[in-house]
């Protein structure tokens, strides 16, 4: 019983690491109870309530910002934008043309705000949602102060909830996401396990693949919280050990598939998959235990066995040899985990580019299709029903949020109107289950409101089931559920996702391709910083902490692989752009991988002296061939801008004896290699590596 409970409690850290989001949705139902509590005594109509539930739970969900301060002050701003938006909502009951006009300029405001980043998207949503909800409730302008003294309490009850009870704890959420680390390092054995039992298979591949990409959004956690709780030294540390941990287990995924292409003796089969499930139980430990681990006599084993491998090695021990190599790498990350953390003075404050106030660009364009989708919405809304229209806008509203272009708008469309039809049946069930039990149905909204919450941030799909049961719910308060509403709301939806197709595909379209060249651009000008900033450490001449940097391009590689969701969506029926989508995605992350191998390894001048010569021909090379890709996706279609020189031998890692030295010089190779396969989805063409590279 005590290993399920373990393993449940694993898998549990391992899908919200750092339990961040269960700690919005706790914020989120804690609120809501509070500022009912607060309003009960009050015996303010249902409505009134209802919208003080409303705020608690908006400003939990969309109040991101960074600091404890910077939150105040959001929160602040959400109680006066809300309660501008209650106002006019109100008033335009009384005047119908009025509130259509306000809603639908409020798109524009809301979606043009995310550019002003968190806190810009806080009010932007706050100020959209606090306007339908009172058309929702049917509110009047009478009720005016009434809602006000509940949006106020709704705010009140979250900053309660935020700075009191469920504080954000840097030491304790460093250590959820270390054993959400953890949690996904196993759940990446596990699926080396799977892969090597059936001696390979698509379905296994995809899983390993879905592992390494969770884990890698765990390591990228750990480079976040570490500043919080550790001084700055002792967090670079971590963050390269954390690298090392990501690439050893990298670089033990694809030994195990590489294995597969081999005959392997069923013995040698079940040896490797047996020593795979016993590293697994060793690492899968709370990390407070720290340094378990190399304290076993399985984990001497590893390494011995691992290091007596040479080039005439057995069926097996090249996924052996990753192993040792990987309990090593543990080893050391476990370590790196619980330095004294002394505060650091001279530690230099990072201040964030100031984005552009007003300008041109997706941002603008986006608001523009959502204001064109939302008046195209009120007019079929209107068409389907004079009450609820308003559910088409807020669907224009949901799909061009976080949407960069006509096909991401397609997909999140998609995807609302799927969840929507789901919630319809949850709804229907849930409201006759409760069979206008007050207690009940309030609590069952509570649990709709945590799946929303929780779930936002991983499934529309999901989240879009939660706030339709929820809304079926609602109408059973409020005495006004039917299965023609429901009916009508799915109607609604599915008019506010064509309208908003439709306007993001005919009005100023942006299409996927063009977004994704942008952010191809973006990685190679990362790219290029990278090499630059490492050329100079390796040589000497600069002290500078290219893991940073490492992440910056792996920030813009996720950004690409948000924008090309489009093209590899199985919504996508055409074969040739999933693999073209899936290709270039594949190869960015190649590039990113060595990246942050380099950056793991990179030392300075430890390529100082005659090296330095060679390393400065390499990197000029690397850094011509990112120009020339740049000018190729500047023109795409057009005439290249040159041909990519493939490596002629310069970095010539034979000759250099350190193995730290010749396994970044080697990243850098396959980094190159990268960089070609990049070009050739683009059509620039390369030079024959048999052939002298022309000057």
């Amino acid at each position: 019983m005590n290993h399920l409970r373990t393993a449940a409690l694993d898998r549990f850290a391992a899908a919200d690491p750092g339990l961040v989001r269960l700690r919005l949705a706790g914020s989120a139902v804690l609120g809501i109870v509070l500022a009912v509590a607060a309003l009960l005594p009050a015996h303010v109509p249902l409505t009134v309530m209802l919208v003080g539930a409303i705020a608690a739970m908006m400003t939990a969900f969309t109040v991101n910002d960074a600091t404890p301060g910077g939150q105040a002050v959001t929160l602040v701003l959400a109680f006066l934008t809300g309660a501008a938006s209650i106002t006019v909502a109100s008033l335009g009951s009384a005047l119908p043309p009025l509130d259509s006009i306000v809603f639908v300029l409020l798109i524009f405001v809301a979606v043009y705000a995310q550019r002003f980043g968190a806190r810009g998207t806080a009010l932007g949503s706050i100020a959209f949602f606090l306007f339908f909800f009172p058309m929702f409730l049917q509110a009047h302008l009478k009720q005016v102060p009434q809602l006000l003294v509940a949006l106020g309490v709704g705010v009140l009850a979250n900053a309660v909830v935020r700075f009191v009870l469920l504080r954000h704890n840097a030491e304790v959420e460093f250590l959820r996401v270390r054993r959400a680390f953890r949690a996904r390092l196993g759940a990446v054995v596990r699926a080396t396990e799977a892969h090597l039992a059936v001696n390979g298979g698509e379905r296994t591949r995809k899983q390993l693949r879905s592992a390494l990409a969770r884990l890698h959004e765990c390591v990228l956690l750990i480079e976040d919280a570490a500043p919080d709780v550790v001084d700055a030294r002792a967090a670079d540390v971590l963050r390269r050990r954390a690298i090392e941990v990501e690439l050893a287990v990298g670089w033990l995924a694809s030994t195990v598939q590489r294995t597969c292409t081999h005959e392997l003796a069923t013995e040698v089969r079940d040896d490797l998959i047996a020593r795979l499930a016993r590293f697994r139980a060793l690492m899968e430990r709370d990390p407070r235990e720290l340094p378990l681990i190399s304290q076993t006599g399985e984990y001497s084993r590893m390494l011995v066995e691992g290091s007596r491998i040479d080039s005439h090695a057995a069926p097996g021990d090249g996924v052996r040899k990753a192993l040792a190599e990987l309990a090593l790498a543990d080893d050391r990350a476990q370590r790196a985990a619980t330095p004294e953390a002394t505060p650091d003075p001279l530690a230099p404050d990072d201040e964030d580019e100031p984005a552009p106030r007003f300008a041109y660009d997706n941002r603008t364009r986006s608001a523009i299709q959502a204001v064109v989708g939302g008046g195209l919405a009120v007019l079929g809304g209107e068409l389907v029903s004079h009450q609820r229209w308003y559910w088409a806008v807020l669907t224009v509203f949901v799909v061009f949020i976080g949407a960069s272009s006509a096909g991401a708008t397609f997909v999140k469309g998609v995807r609302r109107l799927g969840g929507t039809l789901i919630g319809i049946v949850g709804g229907v069930l849930l409201a006759l289950l409760v069979g206008g039990n007050t207690p009940a149905t309030l609590a069952l909204i509570l649990v709709c409101v945590f799946g929303m919450v929780y779930t936002a941030r991983v499934s529309q799909v999901v989240m879009a089931f939660f706030v339709t049961s929820m809304l079926g719910l609602l109408y059973s308060l409020l005495g006004t559920f039917s299965l023609q509403v429901l009916w009508i709301r799915v109607a609604e939806t599915a008019v506010g996702a064509a309208a908003g197709i439709l306007a993001a595909v005919v009005i100023v379209p942006v299409r996927t391709r063009s977004v994704m060249l942008d952010d191809i651009a973006g990685v190679l000008d990362d790219l290029e910083e990278f090499l630059q900033h490492t050329r100079g450490l390796l040589a000497g001449e600069e002290n500078v902490n290219v893991i940073e940097l490492s992440r910056d391009l792996d920030r813009s590689v996720d950004q690409v692989r948000t924008t090309v969701e489009p093209l590899t969506h199985p919504v996508n029926l055409r074969s040739a752009r999933r693999d073209y989508g899936w290709h270039v995605l594949t190869t960015l992350e190649t590039i990113a991988f060595r990246a942050r191998h380099v950056a793991a390894r990179a030392q300075p001048g430890q390529l100082a002296g005659p090296d330095a010569d060679r390393l400065r021909l390499f990197t000029g090379r690397l850094l011509a061939n990112i120009d020339i890709l740049r000018g190729a996706l500047a023109a795409p279609g057009g005439p290249t801008p040159g041909t990519l020189v493939r490596d002629d031998g310069t970095p010539v890692s034979d000759r250099v004896e350190q193995a730290e030295t010749r396994a970044v010089l080697s990243s850098l190779s396959h980094l190159d290699e990268a960089l070609v396969s990049l070009g050739r989805v683009f059509g620039v063409e390369a030079t024959d590596p048999r052939a002298p590279a022309k000057p």
